[in-house]
């Protein structure tokens, strides 16, 4: 899958390639190499209440935004702002036992502070790869590089980023763009 060329001179980067199966990749999702610089550290995360605490560490494998109505509801908002990371990059720091589970889908497992109800992540085991919603690890730099599943959008954006319709076609999506 190809990204269109940013609207500036920066020079971008393409990270991510996450195996699914030997026969099925995660396509890349592109950062600004200025960003790239600043995500060499390990980044805290906490719940609304802060009896769970995460980190992340290294550089997220994709950041974008999901308009599905699941990530809506779950979230409690009209779009999440996602970063994908590889399981071993995120480490429960602090409330592992109030770290609640909801098996959403086949694809999904969201997790959740049992005491305040703060959405924390959400586990893709088939795709290998953990989400991290984005407002829980403030200090790191997010820069989203695509829009997923805005066939199901409620807040259009009008931002130069692709807009999927669904998902990529390499992970079982139909891969086709939608314009702003």
């Amino acid at each position: 899958m190809r990204f269109p060329a940013p609207l500036d001179s920066k020079i971008w980067i393409f990270i991510g390639i996450a195996a699914v199966d030997p026969a099925i990749l995660l396509p890349t999702i592109a950062l600004p190499s200025t960003i790239q610089t600043l995500m060499a550290d390990t980044y805290p995360g906490k719940c609304f209440c802060g009896a769970v605490a995460i980190e992340v560490t290294g550089m997220p494998e994709g950041m974008g935004y999901c308009h599905c109505s699941a990530c809506r509801s779950f979230i409690g908002a009209p779009i999440n702002a996602f970063t994908l990371w590889k399981p071993e990059n995120v480490k429960i720091t602090k409330g592992e036992d109030s770290l609640g589970r909801f098996q959403s889908s086949e694809m999904s497992i969201r997790r959740f502070c049992m005491k305040c109800g703060g959405n924390v992540m959400t586990e893709h085991p088939g795709l290998g790869l953990v989400d991290v919603f984005a407002g829980i690890i403030p200090t790191m730099p997010f820069k989203a590089g695509v829009h997923l599943n805005y066939e199901e959008t409620v807040l259009p954006m009008k931002d130069g980023l692709p807009k999927l319709r669904d998902f990529p076609a390499e992970i079982g999506g139909s891969g086709a763009t939608m314009p702003e």
